[in-house]
């Protein structure tokens, strides 16, 4: 993990564990690392790994196991998916349909712009 400095730690823990799901660094009933070893590792306060661990609680990613520790949760990685493409359409499709419609540009010439095809403009 590589923390910067525009967004929470807690936030980058849980997106970094996140990331490891999707990737499948961390299946699916597997277990992840303790908010301790999070902490040792990066050097963060273990109350910040926590914050970012339940953040994943509450969203169903991953779920306690009295005695054990944190495991993914089945289906996480759909949900994690499912999350990220909401997050991805929210923070930056909105954004550019709205700076598209003041432009003038249609759905059409947006396509060919977002497929990389060279617009004619006679």
């Amino acid at each position: 993990m590589h923390f910067d400095g525009e967004k929470p730690i807690y936030l980058q823990v849980a997106e970094q564990i996140e990331d490891a799901i999707l990737t499948e660094a961390f299946p699916e009933k597997s277990q992840i690392p303790s908010t301790t070893e999070i902490s040792v590792t990066y050097k963060i306060n273990p109350a910040t790994a926590l914050k970012g661990i339940n953040l994943l609680v509450e969203s169903g990613a991953v779920y306690k196991k009295r005695g054990l520790g944190m495991f993914v949760a089945q289906g996480a990685k759909k949900k994690i998916m499912e999350k990220r493409k909401q997050d991805f359409y929210d923070r930056y499709i909105v954004s550019l349909l709205e700076e598209a419609g003041k432009l003038g540009i249609s759905r059409q010439e947006l396509a060919a712009m977002l497929g990389g095809e060279e617009e004619n403009h006679e």
